[in-house]
């Protein structure tokens, strides 16, 4: 199994480390599509997965989901240490009750942002009330903490509405400060979506790239080229990929995504697991990677 870069205690002391500037931002990578950002005193975390919740669920079928890596921290070691708290949608590796209660259980729990028209799902699943969520849909902005979160529409593998309209998969671009972070959620690209996120001047985009194979018989997402693709086309300053070694399945190496990113100049940073990155300067030379 594959070793974070840091985990438990060790994670935890750069977590609580004072900021190296006053403007730092400081991402980490948590597994699948989880990040946790830290900019001055707040801290957000977006798409938690902190369990093996779907590896005991799927032990005795015909889709395994075996484990790759080892999990950074226990969902119970961040209580009292986050302001906020994301789900993109309603599947378990991004709306996981082993990892969310323990989180909402804490004296001081986070704001848990989610896609409006998942409200009464979430509400279920958890078993919270339907007014303790914020919710969120393409085009619509909340302000949570010093934190500026605005809905973007994912496709995985559609753009999928609601009765109402409403988007059930998102992507959030998130504002703190001077930057600007766009974490997409699972999704494929869609017609307007480049020329929507090009709006926001994005300094990080975060990825997915294990791709969309119909034999994996799960929704897909943006494999690594394509991934960098995007990254490029929206102008993003850097772009990290996710959603990889998680599950045996549904993986790819980001060695296509490096690779990619390397022709067409996109400067990018691959991330291990638990391995923080403070953000550097948006405008860096064609191509680079930290």
């Amino acid at each position: 199994m594959i070793a974070p870069f840091l985990k438990d205690d060790g994670f935890l002391a750069e977590l609580d480390s004072p900021a190296r500037a006053a403007d730092e931002l400081r991402l980490w990578w948590m597994g699948q599509s989880g990040f946790l950002l830290r900019y001055a005193d707040k801290r957000l975390l977006l798409d938690p997965y902190l369990s093996d919740s779907l590896t005991r669920k799927y032990a005795n079928t015909d889709k395994p989901h075996v484990r790759m890596t080892e999990r950074v921290v226990a969902p119970e070691c961040l209580q009292g240490r986050l302001h906020v708290v994301t789900s993109s949608h309603n599947h378990t590796d991004h709306l996981d009750p082993e990892t969310l209660l323990p989180l909402l259980q804490a004296d001081r729990p986070p704001r848990l942002v989610i896609p409006e028209a998942n409200r009464s799902g979430v509400s279920e699943r958890l078993k919270i009330p339907k007014v303790s969520m914020t919710g969120l849909d393409d085009g619509a902005i909340v302000e949570l903490d010093g934190f500026e979160i605005y809905g973007v529409a994912a496709a995985h593998n559609e753009v999928t509405r609601d009765d109402q309209g409403r988007c059930q998969y998102l992507g959030y671009v998130v504002r703190c400060g001077p930057w600007t972070v766009y974490h997409s959620g699972d999704t494929l690209c869609y017609p307007g979506m480049v020329e929507k996120l090009r709006g926001f001047a994005i300094d990080v985009a975060l990825l997915p790239i294990n791709g969309d194979l119909p034999e994996r018989r799960v929704a897909g997402n943006l494999n690594g080229q394509e991934a960098a693709t995007l990254a490029r086309d929206i102008g993003a300053g850097w772009v990290v990929p996710c959603h990889y070694e998680m599950f045996e399945f549904n993986t790819a190496s980001p060695e296509d995504f490096r690779a990619h990113c390397e022709r067409i100049g996109q400067p990018y940073r691959v991330l291990r697991a638990g391995e923080g990155w403070s953000v550097p300067s948006r405008f860096p030379q064609p191509g680079y990677s930290e």
